[in-house]
């Protein structure tokens, strides 16, 4: 009875001693899916901006579609996983993620992505709520371009518009406003690993933030959905390089001048491609790129004509994509160039064949 009695002491002081399990906070969406065939693109989950971005065929945006959802543990969402979506009623559609711990919650928009507009004109942009750097936004509202300055945020500069590589500037060619990149100078976090210079990039496509610290040139996804053949890529740019090029150690290379890049890519399938690949993955089909990336100090127009691999046909059925990819520096993504380069572009057009 002694020993009953101790034992049983014992399991009330240990019960005691136990505490909950802390409840998780958490309240992302980590995987959004749909049926493959209802999809032009992959979809893109952007866990920076609470946004979904579907790629869907005609039929796909007529009849709605049905994803099959799966958040953090233990979280719960709102509408439901496997819950039709339709997207001719008015209004926008948001999911709600409430975590474990239900003080936390978390929405996401979901945005349908228009392929059939290559025309921009760079005339509306928005800005992110945390961080403050721009991005251009389309006519209807949707956001096809990217840049570096979400993986600058991370580095520390300034909550300023104009203390990121790529934003909008009035000095354009037509209308009010154009997209400006300009090379500038790494922080001192940047610098504690080895990046001194980021270029200004702006990019058909997303930035993943997830690998950017381990895989950065992975970080930038390049495409999106394209619809038919293209024929020829046409804009308007001017380019200022800086005074003095240097390495990604900072060492200046005398009689090295920089160089900016503008160039568009029609590849093969729904994945997007990288800054490891964008030029010379085996996907790539056609390309239509500026060969002269010197010193232009007034607008200058190029129209360039797509050139596509030798003996290359298209196959019905096969969905293609398009990046357009535009820099201060040529070899910025390896961290080279000169601090003070600009780079203005304006009314950027994919003409098809």
């Amino acid at each position: 009875m002694k020993r009953l009695l101790l034992v049983s002491c014992l399991l009330l002081l240990l019960g005691s001693c136990i505490k909950d399990a802390p409840k998780n906070p958490e309240a992302d969406i980590t995987s959004f899916s749909i049926d493959p065939k209802q999809l032009t693109g992959d979809t893109f989950i952007d866990q920076a901006n609470g946004k979904i971005l579907l790629y869907l065929t005609k039929e796909a945006y007529e009849q709605g579609v049905v994803p099959t959802i799966t958040v953090s543990k233990n979280a719960k969402i709102y509408p439901s996983s496997g819950e039709k979506i339709n997207f001719n009623t008015t209004g926008q559609i948001t999911y709600t993620v409430t975590a474990e711990r239900p003080e936390n919650k978390k929405n996401y928009v979901i945005q349908v992505i228009n392929v059939g507009d290559w025309s921009f004109e760079f005339e509306k942009w928005g800005q992110n709520d945390n961080d403050k750097w721009e991005y251009p936004i389309e006519d209807d509202l949707s956001t096809v371009w990217s840049s570096g300055n979400e993986g600058v945020a991370i580095s520390g500069v300034a909550k300023d518009p104009l203390a990121y590589p790529t934003r909008s500037t009035t000095d354009g060619y037509m209308g009010t406003r154009a997209a400006e990149m300009v090379t500038i100078k790494g922080t001192a976090l940047s610098a504690f690993v080895g990046i001194y210079l980021y270029a200004g990039s702006l990019y058909i496509g997303n930035f993943n933030p997830s690998v950017v610290l381990t895989q950065p040139l992975a970080a930038t996804e390049f495409g999106e959905p394209y619809v038919g053949l293209p024929g020829r890529f046409t804009g308007y740019y001017k380019y200022v390089p800086g005074a003095n090029y240097q390495d990604e150690n900072q060492n200046i290379i005398p009689g090295r001048t920089d160089e900016c890049t503008i160039y568009a890519v029609l590849f093969e399938g729904t994945q997007r491609l990288n800054g490891t690949n964008i030029l010379t993955s085996d996907r790539v089909v056609a390309k239509a790129v500026l060969n002269d990336g010197s010193m232009k100090s007034a607008f200058t127009k190029f129209d360039i004509p797509f050139v596509y691999r030798q003996g290359w046909t298209a196959q019905a059925g096969t969905k293609m994509m398009m990046a357009i990819v535009t820099s201060s520096s040529k070899e910025g993504d390896h961290y080279r160039g000169a601090l003070g380069s600009r780079l203005v572009v304006d009314h950027l057009a994919v003409i098809p064949k």
